[in-house]
């Protein structure tokens, strides 16, 4: 039995308005499925966002940091994205920090690991209208318990969950804010 899609943009929005208690819901379902429990620090802690792309089943993500630790430059997150889900494509530059390398892992069904690094890889999936395009071609299917790097510093890329959605686990150096760029430049935290 795999987990599948059981909300669409006709759940997440009403009036044009994002229903984030809505996606946390979604959320929670995937939890439920893959038996991670639903702690007391997520419930204070835990966000979701369509990064202001109104198309949160597509586009968009839930997530939380674990850390995010400034003066010894390290960072702890975890991302959950519904089936189908990707986060916009993006960079991390360097600001008054360093540009942000990060590696991750997933826990829970699977992701597609979108590169600008590398030749462009055949059959990849639809990129959502609502994102506009992507300079990352290159993607590997990221299966439970594969640990991938960031391919070089400052690079555009992406995770997209396969349709079982993805729970994974992120390691980095400080995630400074002022440093993310996005390829959609209306896409925003």
């Amino acid at each position: 039995m795999t987990y599948s899609k059981k909300y669409t943009n006709a759940d997440f929005y009403k009036d044009g308005k994002f229903q984030q208690d809505v996606a946390m819901e979604a959320m929670k379902d995937m939890f439920a499925f893959y038996d991670v429990p639903f702690t007391d620090l997520m419930a204070k802690e835990m966000w979701v966002t369509d990064f202001g792309l109104g198309d949160f089943e597509n586009v968009g993500m839930g997530g939380i940091f674990w850390v995010n630790d400034v003066e010894h430059g390290y960072f702890a997150h975890a991302i959950y994205l519904l089936p189908g889900q990707m986060i916009p494509e993006h960079a991390h530059v360097k600001t008054e920090y360093p540009a942000k390398h990060e590696s991750w892992m997933v826990n829970k069904g699977w992701a597609y690991n979108f590169s600008e690094v590398g030749e462009e890889t055949p059959d990849a999936p639809a990129i959502p209208a609502t994102h506009g395009a992507v300079k990352s071609k290159n993607f590997v299917v990221q299966k439970v318990g594969e640990v991938l790097p960031l391919k070089k510093i400052e690079t555009f890329h992406f995770l997209m969950a396969g349709p079982e959605g993805a729970i994974v686990d992120e390691w980095a150096t400080y995630h400074d804010n002022g440093g993310l760029r996005f390829t959609n430049t209306k896409a925003a935290l």
